[in-house]
Parts: structure tokens; C-alpha cells; sequence
């Protein structure tokens, strides 16, 4: 399986996710201000690998700080994460993963600086590592709502490629998989970015998962066909509610399913609930550049001067919103008890 992300020796070194299918090409961040770059960039993208790369940032912006107090270490470290977490609004992972790193900072204030230093190196390892271990579980608990020759359509990716491995809704499947049920896989492209086509496409091929490409205006004829048995997607916040906000298209395809009577199950960690918003409208919708709706690998498909929008997320009700599957177990309506009632769990 794909590495998305990993510390090696002082540097943050991810897969360049702008550049697969064709090419396998991995980059280094060197500063917290590389990794800031990468993420705005979707060199690495993905909720819960958004999270794991602004703790490996946060750690890499501590390496570079010269104090020897800690009020000033500590004032440093903060507007070095303020500014990171101006990358990408919608992911609530990323200033999740920061708030985490600010917390073990204050938690071990009496520590010498380079002890400090260290303590947020292995923080963040240890954030690495726990968000493939919530991978695992939440393939575990989801595999069991899906049954042996289920068809299940995905949108955008939330596989290994937008985790620290495993994957989210793809950890779903591929868990089914490994439990026999002989899964197949519709993935719908994805415009504008192209996440379904170029990577989650790509990984289940890498792993012999059947999967069958369709454009995102397909959906509702395979479902109308009964050749779709479930919806499963990621997330990239969820507020308390139930309501939630994924890569923009999901809305959408969420709909057709309730038309068709096909479960919309959604697969996140814990870390993705942000129980601080009362309901979907109170989350911020990432407003990206026009270029990538214009051009499809640098080549212009739309006339010059056009107006163009680009909302990057959409937020699905959580009336269309069968089951949401996280780490800690299965949260089902209504999701102001469920939803708070699993993150309470140890």
C-alpha cells in the first residue's frame, strides 16, 4: 500500500498526490512553511491526512525555533500554527492536529527546550500512527454493513492517499475485501480536481479491488439500474448534527441515493467531528481558483473571460445521512446523542 506521508530523518516526505496516476514522485518539506505550501497546493489532501501533515509541520516549525524560554518558544510555536492553519479552511482535522500539538506544548512546558523539541517530534509520530490504527477500525466496524457482491459507489478519494494508510471509506472496502465479500467498486471522477479518477481509481487497481470509472453525472442512472447496493464516502467535517461536509459533488450524490432508497454511509474518524457547530451551515466552505475548472491537466476547456465558481466542499443534511462510521464504533440518528456519545468514548 501506498505511503502518503511519513517523518524520515528531519523531513516530512509525501507522495505528490498532483502528479499521480502518471507519475510516482514523492516530495520533501524541509519547514513548517514547505508543509503549509503542500497542503494548499493538495500535494497532500485529504481530512485525516491534512491533520497528520500539520502535526509533522507544527514539529518541523519547533525544530527551527531559537528560545530559551518557553514563552517564547511557546509564542513562536502558536503563530507558526495560526499561519498553518490558514491553508485549507473546511478540513477540521488540520487545526484539530495543531490545537493537539499546542496542548502537548503547554502540557510539558517544564521541559528543556530540546526535550520539547523532541516531545512534539514524537507527538506527531504518534498522531501518524493512531490516525492508520482509526483507519483500521473504522474498515472493521464498516465492512459489516456491507454484504458479500455489493456494488459500492465512492466519491472524490478517502483512501490511503488522504489518510496516514488504509483509508476512511476506501479502509470500508478494503476491509470488506479482506473479509471475503468480494466487493466492486464505482468510482465517480470527481471534477474538477479529478480525486476519484486519478487516485482512488489508481489504489484500488494497485490493489485488485474491481473498480469501474463513471463521470459524476452517472451516478443516477447505475442507481436507477440497481447496480448500486450502498453510498460510502469520507468527510471532512462533521458537525453535531450529523450533517457534513465532503468534497463538493457528495450533496448530490447523497440525494440520489435517498431517491433510489441506497444507505449513504459516511466513514471518519472521531477527530473529523466538530461538535462546536450546531449544524452544516455554520461550517466554512473552501472558495478555490478558478484555473482548476478552466483546465484539465493545463490544457484550457472552458472560453477565456468566463465567470467560473469553485466551491470546493458541499454539506450533506443528515436526514440523507444513513450511518457515519468512526473508529469508535457506528453512530446512527439522531447524531446529536450518537455523534457525542461516541467521542466521549475512551
Amino acid at each position: 500500500m501506498v505511503k502518503t506521508i511519513e517523518y524520515v530523518d528531519g523531513v516530512v516526505r509525501m507522495i505528490d498526490q498532483t502528479k499521480l496516476p502518471q507519475e510516482e514522485v514523492y516530495v520533501d518539506c524541509r519547514t513548517i512553511d514547505d508543509v503549509g505550501r503542500a497542503i494548499a497546493g493538495m500535494i497532500i489532501r485529504g481530512a485525516p491526512a491534512i491533520g497528520v501533515a500539520a502535526a509533522m509541520g507544527i514539529s518541523l516549525g519547533a525544530a527551527s525555533i531559537r528560545a530559551r524560554d518557553f514563552d517564547s518558544f511557546y509564542s513562536q510555536l502558536e503563530a507558526m500554527g495560526d499561519q498553518l492553519a490558514l491553508s485549507r479552511p473546511t478540513a477540521v482535522n488540520l487545526a484539530w492536529a495543531i490545537e493537539k500539538m499546542k496542548t502537548v506544548a503547554r502540557e510539558n512546558r517544564r521541559l528543556g527546550i530540546p526535550d520539547l523539541k523532541n516531545k512534539l517530534q514524537q507527538e506527531s509520530l504518534r498522531i501518524c500512527e493512531e490516525d492508520i490504527a482509526a483507519n483500521r477500525a473504522i474498515g472493521s466496524h464498516g465492512q459489516t454493513l456491507l454484504k458479500a457482491g455489493d456494488t459500492v459507489l465512492t466519491h472524490c478519494n478517502a483512501g490511503a492517499l488522504a489518510t496516514a494508510g488504509f483509508g476512511t471509506a476506501l479502509g470500508v472496502i478494503r476491509a470488506a475485501c479482506d473479509a471475503g465479500k468480494r466487493i466492486k467498486v464505482l468510482a465517480n471522477e470527481t471534477r474538477p480536481f479529478l480525486q476519484g479518477a486519478r487516485l482512488t481509481a489508481w489504489e484500488l487497481a494497485q490493489d485488485r479491488i474491481p473498480v469501474k470509472l463513471i463521470t459524476d453525472s452517472m451516478c443516477g442512472f447505475f442507481m436507477k439500474k440497481q447496480e448500486v447496493d450502498a453510498v460510502v464516502v469520507g468527510a471532512d467535517r462533521i458537525a453535531a448534527n450529523g450533517d457534513v461536509a465532503n468534497k463538493i459533488g457528495t450533496y448530490m450524490v447523497a440525494v440520489l441515493a435517498a431517491q433510489n432508497r441506497i444507505p449513504f454511509y459516511v466513514a471518519a474518524p472521531v477527530s473529523t467531528l466538530d461538535l462546536s457547530l450546531p449544524a452544516g451551515d455554520d461550517i466554512p466552505i473552501e472558495e478555490r481558483g478558478t484555473e482548476e475548472v478552466v483546465r484539465i491537466n493545463g490544457k484550457r476547456i472552458a472560453p477565456e473571460g468566463i465567470e467560473v465558481a469553485h466551491p470546493a466542499f458541499d454539506v450533506t443534511p443528515h436526514d440523507l445521512v444513513a450511518a457515519i462510521i468512526t473508529e469508535k464504533g457506528i453512530a446512527r440518528p439522531p447524531y446529536n446523542e450518537s455523534l457525542r456519545q461516541l467521542a466521549d468514548r475512551p
